[in-house]
């Protein structure tokens, strides 16, 4: 199942989206991140869902792919949606057995905060799946750029983020060898009492973190190898072009707050 996980994978295409500048990228789902707390009815989730899956649609990123990557947690959205469901009691009631009640608001509240918080994740998640962890360092840095005047180490700080997203896939892919090697081993990770879990849990953390910081031993040593002497003076084989295009979907963007702040009750 960590195999499916999206989150940090790059997915290579020529799509309108793949194209575009990480810069833009990057304001959009910043702006994005804001203006999904505008919606609050109907009306507005529905305008933000079709906004969110035009923009996967133009990815070319087949929406089983990234379904099956969601799989992992989904169990979050859906006790999300539980939690709501049991703790809001708004409206009427629709379903009622001795004291405890489902109430409409509650049904409500649950599907819209889960529907939320499933469309901020593939908002968030398409970045990296069509954005390269060097385009993603270059954006960062290019859009903090005005903090290096106040000695902020925006390259080191980028290159960070970028890395960290970079290896979110290799540390699932080594958690799942870890969980099959214990497993036949004879640990159980799925039942037993609550100390045999902490054990398991215990099993599978310490050969995690011996395994990472061995992985980014070697990367310090392959960097400092090749002379990598962070980011003065130094220079961009590739430079970041600002297009029509990123212009026209920041607007869109701009346009989609628009929207839900006249549609919003």
């Amino acid at each position: 199942m960590m195999n499916s996980m999206i989150i940090g994978k790059y997915v290579p295409g020529d799509s309108v989206i793949h194209r575009m500048d990480p810069r833009a990228k990057l304001l959009i789902i910043f702006i994005y991140v804001f203006i999904v707390f505008l919606a609050n009815n109907s009306a507005t989730y529905a305008v933000l869902t079709i906004f969110t899956f035009s923009l996967l649609a133009l990815s070319r990123i087949p929406l089983s792919f990234v379904i099956k990557g969601l799989k992992p947690i989904i169990w979050v959205i859906v006790f999300t949606f539980l939690l709501h469901v049991f703790m809001t009691k708004e409206g009427d009631v629709l379903y009622q057995i001795g004291s405890f009640s489902i109430y409409e608001g509650g049904v409500k509240q649950g599907i819209f905060i889960s529907l939320r918080f499933l469309l901020l994740i593939i908002i968030t998640t398409l970045l990296t799946l069509t954005t390269t962890p060097i385009e993603v360092t270059d954006g960062v840095e290019s859009l903090l750029a005005p903090l290096k005047k106040m000695r902020v180490p925006v390259h080191e700080l980028a290159l960070m983020m970028s890395i960290s997203l970079r290896f979110i896939p290799t540390l699932m892919e080594e958690t799942e060898k870890i969980i099959k090697a214990q497993t036949a081993r004879g640990v159980d990770f799925t039942g037993g009492p609550f100390s045999e879990r902490i054990k398991a849990i215990v099993s599978l953390l310490v050969p995690l973190f011996i395994s990472s910081f061995k992985r980014a031993e070697e990367l310090a040593t392959a960097m400092e190898a090749r002379g990598y002497r962070g980011g003065e003076g130094r220079t961009k084989f590739r430079l970041l072009v600002w297009k029509w295009t990123d212009t026209a979907f920041l607007a869109a963007v701009l346009l989609l707050a628009v929207v839900l702040f006249i549609l919003r009750s």
